[in-house]
Formats: structure tokens, C-alpha cells, sequence
């Protein structure tokens, strides 16, 4: 259900009366309603990077070969120059890459596991070998250490060695009117604690030897079968000698398993939860241990980010960047209809069309002020590998880089009277996208969910962590208000894709797509990125953004 937002809707009145800022040219127009970008030459884009030839784009694959080739091809025939290192095309990401072997044994609390479907393993640490004998479990809640907003799960506990467990997302999920914690973690909108990422991290950081995260599918904001997709592979940027290891296993287990896992420790899953969106909650040893012997197959991978960039004429030192993610899930095992190429077509070959596509808008017109660069990530379904490896070592200083307009998935069913917006309240980007869409006649919706995190899912927030202000387009975000169908038709898009194909074999070109309407919001990120390129305006984080303050100590280096 959509929650009308009056106050948004003030918002939106207001800026819509807003002079946009003035250009050294006027927009060009090729398409009512879609501005310069081309829906048919974003299908053509998406046909071949989803083609079987592309053997699902795989990071260190032939695959990956064969994209990179094809992107830095399209780069310069678009009428970029090389952005990336060494005046290439590329910026190399050393990666590892693992696979968990079958068959090994997985026993929690003396019950034999089955992998893929009890359990959901995988290991970023390097060693041929995942294995571990008879490790304590504790459950830590939501895993939540945040001094700044008075919170600590761990109160101390001594997580060496052991097995930490965790419940999905933050502590305000599943928070009740008056409860305490209600606001304290955004409400229903997903902060950075409660992300995987951060809960295996942090468990790494206290000295755990695995970490495993109670799945719920409201919680995860995705159901079992997403959990399942990489088959045990995973990836990890290579890291310096002296980094903090990664835990050894990493996971999720089932919500029935870990009831029963705790029953048998005397404890209930539900009152638990509740008690963990509480300050006096306390972590708790359960009975029975962990013991793992998993064989791991690893190997170097050298994969690329792949960059491209159009020179600024008169500030050429600061920087618009535009990015998606090349990168999808390789071969995997035959689905019903024995396809095995996991093709990535929305996700997010059609990002990539997207950026293409306004790179060539901007080449039609007057050479912008502003360098823009535009980034096609690698890794990006390993957990934002690519645009971490740039952050860590940028080509483009951060401090300098005025916003990131990011693309990962575009509705597919038409044009739209909205555009959703993910992660409302951090930037007056919003600002931008709430004007912009307005020239467009069309309004902004807030993420319908956002308890599930899309802001922290996708390669801008790897940008957003070094303060760089970012705006994401992403249309699972909620379902948009169809020109065809309205809102029910728009959700029934999002569910059928979310449910049926995301991160799946069937997330494949189609020659039915409507993509009037992912033409629509791409025009709204080249609207936005061209008032940039032309001004000297610095966007701003919202003052309760978590990255104001990192942005903040760069200040003296932006004029």
C-alpha cells in the first residue's frame, strides 16, 4: 500500500514553482516525454549485454571480457575519452573469489544442516579450508553498536571464536506505535545497521569465527530464493596484509530452523525480537555449538571497472559522475526450460543503457562545464566490490565530485505519471528530482517500502559513504503510477519481477518491454546532471543525513 505523504506533496508543489536553473542551451528533444533518451536504443543496448554471448557477465570470466570490451567500444564511439587508469579505459579491481564445495557438513546444535536450503553459507576469508569444531553460538539481537544514538546489542560480550547470530534489519523493524525505539532508526526506512554487510562486518571486527542472520523475507525485503542465487560463490575485494580477516562462514538460516534452534535453548524467537528493540536487551549463549568442514575453492580475479569521462571546459576539476553496475551472476544451474545464462537484464544492463544513453544526449549538445564521468562497476552482486575498489582509490576526488546519479533497475511496463524515490530525507538532490520531474508532468513518490534498505543496496552508497551527495533511481522501490493500469499495475510489476526474476534466469531481454517510461526517469537524471554541469552549485547532505558530517570536513576543498 502507498502512503500519501501530505507534507510531500506540499514539498512538491512548492519546488515545482522553482525556476530551474538556466542552461547554456536548451534541452534537446527526441521523444515526448523521454527528452533525448532513446527507448529503443536503450532496448538494443540491453539486448546485446543480456545476449547469451555475454555468458551472464561474470566477474573474471570470458564473459566479463567480452563486456568490458564491448562498454569501453561504446564509450568511445558515444565520444568519450578514457577515465580510468593510466589514461584507459579501465581501473583494475583485484578481487577473491570463492566457492563453497559440496558435499561438507554443517551441524548447529547436533542437527545435520542441508545447504541452500536450512542454511545459506559462503567464506571471503582466504584458505582452501571453512573449517570449524564445535563453536559457541550467541544471539546478539540486531547487532547493533551506535554510540550516536545511545544503542549497544553486545553490552561486552566476548564474541571471540563464537558464532555470532543475528535478527534481519534494525532495531525500529517491526517497532510498534510507542514503543521506545519507534524513530530511532528511521522508522520503518532501513538505516546502514541493519544491513548484512554491516552485521558480518561487525561480528569480524569483535573476533567472530562466522556470522549467520535469522532470514525473514519482510525483513530482508527479499524471500529465500534471492538468499540462495550466488551458490555459494562470493567475492571480496583483496585486502591489504594486516586487514581484519573476514569471518570465516557467512549466512543466513531459516526463520523455522531458528526457532526451533532457540527452543531448544529454552528461548522464543518472537519475544526475543521484541526484547531486542529494547536498550536493556542482552545477548544470550544458546545451548549446542557449530561445526563446519567445507572445502573452498578460491583463485585471483582481476576485474575492471570500466570509465569514461567528458572534460569539463571551464571547471574540469569537479565532477558529475553517473554509474551503474555491468556486472550479473555468471552461469548458473538449468532452470525449467534448461537455461543456464543468468542474464541481468534490468539488473542492471539497463542501468547501463541508461548512462550510455545520456552520455550521448550530452555529446549532442554543448560540451559541459563540469567533467562528467561516467562508471560502469564490476562486483556490484558480490556486495558493491567495483565502486568500494574506486572509493578506496579514487581517479576523481571525492571531495570534489559534486553528486553520483546512480541507475540499478528500471520499471519496464511504460510510461509513469511518478517517479519513486529511494532513501527520502538524505540530500536536496530530491530537490532536484522533484523539479525535474515536474517538467516532465509527472510527480515523486517515497519508496513504499523502505524498511527493506534499497538506499544502502545499490554502488552509489559506496560514493555516499565518502559524503558524496547521491540521488539512486531504482523502480522496486515501489510500483509506480502507470499511465496504463495506475498503481495496482505498477505494483503487480514489481511484485511479478521481484518475486519471479530478480537476481534469476528469467531477469532476461524482452522484445515486449515498454521502456517509454525507464526513458522517463533516465531523462530525469540527465536534467539533473546537466544543471550541475553548467552551475556552481554544491549539493547538500539533509541535516540528519549519517554522511553530512563526512562531507562537512571537506568543505575547504570546494570553492
Amino acid at each position: 500500500m502507498i502512503i500519501r505523504k501530505p507534507l510531500f506533496t506540499a514539498l512538491f508543489l512548492a519546488l515545482a514553482s522553482c525556476a530551474p536553473v538556466k542552461l547554456s542551451a536548451p534541452p534537446i528533444q527526441t521523444a515526448a516525454g523521454t527528452g533525448p533518451i532513446d527507448p529503443a536504443r536503450l532496448s538494443e543496448i540491453v539486448r546485446t549485454l543480456a545476449s547469451d554471448e555475454f555468458e551472464g557477465r561474470g566477474p573474471g570470466t570470458a564473459g566479463e571480457e567480452k563486456t568490458v570490451e564491448y562498454l569501453s567500444g561504446e564509450f568511445e564511439r558515444i565520444g568519450m575519452v578514457p577515465g580510468g587508469e593510466s589514461g584507459g579505459w579501465t581501473q583494475t579491481v583485484p578481487l577473491l573469489r570463492t566457492q563453497l564445495q559440496q558435499p561438507g557438513s554443517v551441524d548447529i546444535a547436533g542437527r545435520t544442516m542441508k545447504l541452500g536450503s536450512d542454511v545459506y553459507l559462503s567464506s571471503i576469508r582466504p584458505g582452501d579450508h571453512a573449517r570449524i569444531t564445535e563453536a559457541p553460538m550467541v544471539f546478539v539481537g540486531f547487532g547493533v553498536s551506535a554510540p550516536e544514538r545511545q544503542w549497544d546489542d553486545f553490552k561486552g560480550v566476548d564474541l571471540k571464536d563464537k558464532v555470532a547470530i543475528f535478527l534481519v534489519n534494525d532495531p525500529d523493524f517491526g517497532a510498534e506505535a510507542g514503543e521506545p525505539v519507534a524513530g530511532k532508526f528511521g522508522g520503518k526506512a532501513m538505516t546502514y545497521y541493519g544491513r548484512w554487510t554491516y552485521k558480518f562486518e561487525e561480528a569480524a571486527r569483535r573476533g567472530a569465527i562466522a556470522a549467520i542472520i535469522v532470514h525473514e523475507t519482510a525483513g530482508a525485503g527479499y524471500g529465500w530464493n534471492t538468499v540462495q542465487a550466488p551458490g555459494g560463490e562470493n567475492y571480496d575485494v583483496v585486502r591489504p596484509a594486516g586487514s581484519t580477516l573476514p569471518v570465516m562462514l557467512q549466512g543466513w538460516i531459516q526463520r523455522d530452523i531458528a526457532a526451533d534452534l532457540f527452543k531448544r535453548s529454552g528461548l522464543d524467537l518472537e519475544m526475543l525480537k521484541r526484547e531486542a528493540r529494547t536498550t536493556e536487551f542482552r545477548p544470550r549463549e544458546l545451548k549446542g555449538t557449530l561445526s563446519a568442514d567445507l572445502a573452498v575453492q578460491q583463485s585471483r580475479v582481476q576485474s575492471s571497472n570500466v570509465i569514461g569521462k567528458i572534460p569539463g571546459t571551464r571547471h574540469a576539476d569537479e565532477t558529475i559522475m553517473y554509474s551503474g553496475h555491468w556486472d550479473a551472476y555468471g552461469i548458473g544451474t538449468p532452470d525449467t526450460q534448461g537455461r543456464t545464462v543468468r542474464p541481468g537484464a534490468n539488473d542492471d544492463a539497463l542501468g547501463i543503457a541508461g548512462i550510455m544513453e545520456i552520455a550521448r544526449a550530452f555529446k549532442a549538445g554543448p560540451a559541459p562545464e563540469r567533467t562528467l564521468v561516467f562508471a560502469a562497476w564490476t562486483g556490484e552482486e558480490r556486495g558493491l566490490l567495483g565502486s568500494e575498489y574506486y572509493a578506496l582509490n579514487p581517479i576523481y576526488p571525492a571531495d570534489r565530485m559534486a553528486a553520483n546519479l546512480t541507475l540499478d533497475i528500471l520499471q519496464t511496463a511504460g510510461p509513469a505519471r511518478d517517479v519513486v524515490l529511494i532513501g527520502q530525507g538524505q540530500s536536496d538532490l530530491e530537490d532536484d528530482l522533484v523539479r525535474a520531474a515536474a517538467a516532465q508532468g509527472r510527480t515523486v513518490t517515497p519508496d513504499a517500502q523502505p524498511q527493506r534498505g534499497l538506499f544502502y543496496r545499490a554502488d552509489h552508497f559506496s560514493l555516499a559513504k565518502r559524503g558524496v551527495p547521491v540521488l539512486l533511481l531504482m523502480g522496486i522501490g515501489g510500483g509506480a503510477d502507470l499511465i496504463e493500469g495506475g498503481r495496482a499495475a505498477g505494483d503487480k510489476w514489481v511484485s511479478d519481477y521481484t518475486a519471479n526474476c530478480y537476481h534469476q534466469i528469467c531477469d532476461a531481454w524482452r522484445a515486449d518491454w515498454d521502456l517509454r517510461g525507464a526513458a522517463q526517469d533516465v531523462a530525469l537524471l540527465y536534467t539533473i546532471g546537466r544543471d550541475l554541469a553548467f552551475s556552481r552549485r554544491w549539493p547538500q547532505w539533509r541535516s540528519g543525513s549519517e554522511f553530512r558530517e563526512v562531507r562537512e570536513g571537506s568543505a575547504a576543498a570546494r570553492p
